[in-house]
């Protein structure tokens, strides 16, 4: 197993995936267990992950995305969807408007990490018709989908994209 350093640094997005292998249960599952496990506003996780493995699903899904053709190639698309009235209950309008996004998104990040550590590829999308894929998952009335997450094994290993050096990022207050 990688360590945390390895693991982030081998975080690329797959836009390419072995079409002849699918992802296994318990992988699924463990992705899953990390995504759940990250740390949210009160412990509320105001979110929902839907999991999405059927094709036609998938393609819809492709659809309101730009035609991302990727996001149906892959077997396995996870589909991370805020539930703003749940931060709300305790954190008033600041929960729905802001500690419901960082809830989905951090969980969708811990996912993602997840994902590297089992051996497998993803890529974040957030691209992509919030209306329509509402109405493709038919969500509960309320729910926002921020991200999907496309998920297996890469057919290709990307190159690593440049960063932005970390001077020019970060800023120390002493």
């Amino acid at each position: 197993m990688w360590d945390f350093f390895e693991t982030v640094r081998h975080r690329h997005s797959v836009r390419r995936y072995q079409s002849d292998r699918p992802v296994e249960g318990e992988k699924l599952h463990a992705i899953l267990e990390m995504a759940c496990a990250a740390p949210s506003a009160g412990d509320l996780q105001a979110y929902r992950i839907i999991v999405v493995s059927d094709v036609a699903t998938r393609l819809a899904l492709q659809g309101a995305a730009n035609d991302q053709a990727f996001i149906a190639a892959a077997p396995v698309c996870l589909v991370f969807a805020a539930d703003p009235a749940r931060s709300a209950q305790k954190y008033g309008e600041r929960g729905a408007k802001l500690y419901a996004l960082q809830d989905t998104t951090i969980a969708a990040a811990y996912a993602q990490l997840a994902i590297v550590a089992a051996g497998m590829g993803s890529t974040w999308v957030g691209y992509f018709d919030e209306q329509q894929v509402a109405k493709v998952l038919e969500l509960e009335n309320g729910l926002t989908p921020l991200a999907l997450l496309s998920l297996g094994y890469p057919a290709e290993l990307p190159e690593a994209t440049p960063r932005r050096r970390i001077s020019e990022v970060v800023q120390y207050r002493e």
